[in-house]
């Protein structure tokens, strides 16, 4: 039953990502960017690694989203 639970967090991560690569709109592609990292976070847990699970929720889905949409709130405004 955990190899299932682990098998479709991890192709729903897989789909996330791949969805944020096409994605045209670059906020929604940042939003999604964050699903990633939260999908990692769930995997990180499940595997026993509340560490790194913490640092990807902090670093990867927290703070490198929050630099890319004041990027791009820059961007929107300086055209």
């Amino acid at each position: 039953m955990i190899g299932f639970l682990i098998l479709s967090i991890f192709i729903g991560v897989v789909l996330v990502a791949f969805s944020a690569v096409i994605q045209k709109n670059l906020a929604d592609s940042i939003i999604l960017f964050m699903g990633v990292g939260l999908g990692s976070v769930v995997l990180f847990f499940i595997f026993n690694a509340p560490d790194v699970a913490l640092t990807e929720a902090v670093i990867g889905a927290g703070i490198s989203s929050f630099i890319f949409l004041m990027a791009l709130k820059h961007l929107r405004s300086a055209s």
